[in-house]
């Protein structure tokens, strides 16, 4: 009993250590990180003794693989220690979402948004684009809590259907219009990436990454209403009219209150990164409690929210064990990986095919997706990819390649069975995230042979 109890206030040492870092990323201090590695260390076994059997296993060959590859490099010891904080800025930020989550219920703006989505639809095939579109629209605005604030409204509405039905709807609508939406983002880091390398004008690329995301809502629009129109919406509270809602107008007016607040999230999270030169992850996770609290007191919800607000925060972060196990793992995983040949390999297989480009195009999904499957971000890989931008860019034009870089690396959002987005949905559906991810390959692949093809075509 005392175990479990001592457990209830393991949130006191995980937000210190998240406190610490996030201290650290303005003071980078060599000696400091080395002290907070070591403490992210303690907190990947103290969470791994709570982590689920799925997460110990791939903790442990993260780890495995990843030693082994440091101990084929010259690097010092005490670097796997800067290693183990690699990714503790994501599960900072991570711990944040419930503060987000919890002023939208405190606002009651979730109920608002289901009757909006679930407005004269039938069946799941009609709601299907209507939740798709929803979590595109919150994701243009609050990037990852779009996907929580989707999944929290559908599992709640769907909660009459059968799990795995709800999951898969869930899987397809929320990672795909999620995925969509940052495709043409500015504030997405690997758009920001490929734009930098090769050296293209967002304004250049803008229409042709819009294209690719309008095409690929479309079809997927009309393949997940195919599949999902059998099942009817009819008496689990989904078939609303607009004679039947209460107050037309006050809910117009709610969903405008949203938009609104949405609006001044994003305009706050690029002028503040702008003005302090930070990046996205560390931006939203230094604003969004601040804001959430505001916003409470504007909604005069302010008591309800700090309530709802810390209970949620208090058990999200004393239930992190599977994320602090994947990311802090991973983290020593990647950081090894970099300073081996292996990376070396893709760069010599992509220049063996110089005069195909075509070939070359494929070969570059081909590999950021493999990688991102491996536990290797997207943007690792473009980063190894930038060594060729040379000799690419005489055999592909950058305007091409650049619509070929974010297409290939975007779309794997939906897919990436270690990423944030697919870990973050696989937790709050309570399913096995590779299930997510071979339900969404398709997709994946799908939005990326449309970049190709459009990137063909402007050659």
């Amino acid at each position: 009993m005392e175990k479990h109890q001592s457990l209830q206030y393991l949130y006191i040492f995980f937000a210190l250590v998240f406190f610490a870092n996030l201290v650290n990323f303005f003071l980078q201090l060599e000696l400091f990180t080395y002290i907070i590695g070591f403490f992210a260390i303690i907190m990947l076994v103290i969470s791994f003794v709570g982590a689920g059997r799925l997460f110990k296993i791939l903790g442990v060959c993260f780890m495995a693989v990843g030693l082994y590859f440091f101990f084929q490099t010259d690097e010092p010891v005490n670097s796997l220690l800067a290693m183990a904080t690699k990714n503790l800025a994501l599960l900072t930020f991570f711990s944040m979402l419930p503060w987000v989550n919890s002023v939208v219920k405190s606002g009651r703006f979730d109920r608002a948004i289901n009757d909006m989505m679930s407005l004269n639809a039938t069946d799941l095939g009609r709601l299907y684009w209507r939740s798709s579109i929803t979590t595109y629209t919150l994701a243009s605005f609050l990037n990852l809590p779009a996907a929580t604030i989707s999944q929290g409204i559908l599992l709640q509405s769907l909660d009459n259907f059968k799990t795995k039905i709800r999951n898969r709807f869930i899987n397809m609508t929320t990672l795909r219009g999620y995925t969509l939406a940052l495709l043409w983002s500015p504030l997405e880091i690997t758009v920001a990436l490929s734009l930098f390398i090769t050296g293209v004008e967002y304004v250049s690329v803008l229409p042709w990454v819009l294209l690719i995301a309008f095409a690929a809502f479309v079809l997927d629009s009309i393949i997940g209403g195919f599949l999902f129109k059998r099942y009817s919406l009819k008496g689990a509270g989904g078939e609303r009219e607009w004679g039947s809602l209460p107050d037309l107008k006050k809910l117009l007016a709610k969903m405008a209150h949203f938009i609104t607040a949405l609006i001044v999230f994003l305009s706050l999270v690029i002028l503040i990164g702008k003005w302090l030169e930070l990046n996205l992850i560390i931006t939203v996770t230094i604003i969004v409690f601040p804001f959430c609290y505001i916003w409470s007191l504007i909604l005069k919800r302010e008591s309800r929210f700090r309530i709802v607000g810390w209970n949620a925060w208090k058990n999200g972060t004393n239930n992190m064990h599977n994320f602090n196990v994947l990311f802090i793992s991973l983290g020593i995983f990647s950081g090894s990986l970099q300073g081996t040949d292996f990376l070396n390999f893709i760069q010599t297989l992509l220049m063996s095919f110089a005069d195909k480009p075509i070939i070359i195009m494929l070969l570059i999904q081909f590999i950021v997706l493999i990688m991102t499957m491996f536990g290797v971000h997207s943007v690792a890989t473009l980063g190894v990819l930038s060594g060729l931008i040379g000799p690419l860019t005489q055999i592909i034009p950058p305007l091409s390649l650049t619509i070929v870089f974010i297409a290939s690396a975007v779309s794997t959002f939906a897919v990436s069975t270690y990423g944030l987005l697919v870990t973050v949905t696989s937790m709050n559906t309570k399913q096995n995230p590779y299930i997510i991810t071979v339900q969404n390959l398709p997709f994946t692949i799908g939005v990326g042979f449309i970049g190709i093809l459009i990137a063909i075509l402007l050659m």
